[in-house]
């Protein structure tokens, strides 16, 4: 698996977009996280249909034709630094085979970050665009506009690249070991989704998959686990790391399902990795090569998130 191509980071004043590319956006949250981006010189704008609901399927921020159309005219806005995902929630498989992915590669390199449902677009970015996204807290979350913890390793990532380089796990090692290896991963039952689909990688061969999930019981996410591994997906994987599991059955169960179903391949694996639906989230890049030694819990990205 190889490293993909790093945006460059932000500066003051850098212009950033906010779309809604899965679930509609409470608002108050919205203006909080642009509030906050405000308070780190940045000029962020909202696309234009952030805030809509679709008329028969509530849990769409608008019509699949409206999303995809702000998320393109945003990344293709030449005068725009960053793309920001203002939540999660359902849709972005919905849209992404309506995005021009021609026009998206010609608009060159720039910040994307989202997490949860946004899984569906990083693994897109990665295989269509061949571009470093950001796993990490959006706009109009409860994270972003209220928790110290990920919007300062937010921030830092962003402008700061290089100070966030070693990743440290609160955990502890399921299997120890270490492992190199690119990137990547997301919400569990959207890596599984995604099996079979236009923009779906072949495998996770040969990088560091980092796995979380929210409000799962166990036997959903062992029907999640079971599936990558039928389908090979998970063959050659270099070593896994596990976020949080907010809202899923007690943790000890999850753990149990994890060395279960994922003990076998004989791979590093290292648990609470801070990042996903939990308090504090951390951003994590998808795309960056980062070596991980489980013992004693630590990822070290081998370059800047950003360039």
């Amino acid at each position: 698996m190889k490293d993909l191509t790093r945006p460059p980071r932000l500066t003051a004043g850098a212009r950033v977009a906010v779309v809604a590319p899965s679930g509609p956006v409470p608002e108050e949250r919205l203006q909080a996280g642009l509030d906050l981006l405000r308070g780190w010189d940045l000029d962020p704008f909202v696309a234009p249909h952030v805030l809509d609901r679709h008329a028969r399927f509530g849990y769409l921020a608008g019509t699949d034709a409206d999303r995809a159309a702000d998320f393109l005219s945003a990344w293709c806005d030449p005068s725009v630094d960053a793309v920001l995902c203002a939540r999660g929630g359902y849709g972005a498989q919905r849209m992404a085979d309506l995005l021009d992915w021609d026009a998206l590669r010609a608009a060159g390199p720039k910040v994307f970050l989202g997490f949860s449902d946004i899984t569906a677009l990083h693994e897109a970015f990665a295989t269509r665009l061949g571009l470093v996204t950001l796993h990490g807290p959006m706009v109009a979350g409860i994270d972003f506009v209220k928790n110290a913890r990920a919007q300062e390793h937010l921030r830092a990532t962003l402008f700061d690249p290089e100070s966030v380089r070693t990743i440290a796990s609160a955990g502890r090692a399921l299997v120890p070991g270490r492992a190199g290896g690119v990137l990547l991963g997301g919400c569990l039952s959207l890596l599984a989704a995604e099996l079979g689909t236009p923009h779906a990688r072949p495998s996770a061969r040969g990088g560091l998959l980092c796995l979380e999930d929210v409000g799962e019981e166990t036997y959903r996410l062992d029907r999640c686990l079971t599936q990558l591994l039928r389908a090979g997906w998970l063959d050659g994987v270099a070593g896994i790391l596990l976020g949080s599991w907010a809202r899923c059955d007690p943790y000890d169960q999850v753990r149990d399902l994890v060395l279960d179903r994922l003990g076998g391949l004989g791979v590093p694996i290292a648990e609470e990795f801070g990042f996903g639906h939990g308090e504090g989230a951390l951003t994590i890049p998808f795309g960056v090569r980062g070596e991980l030694d489980a013992g004693t819990g630590t990822l070290t990205l081998d370059a800047p998130a950003l360039a």
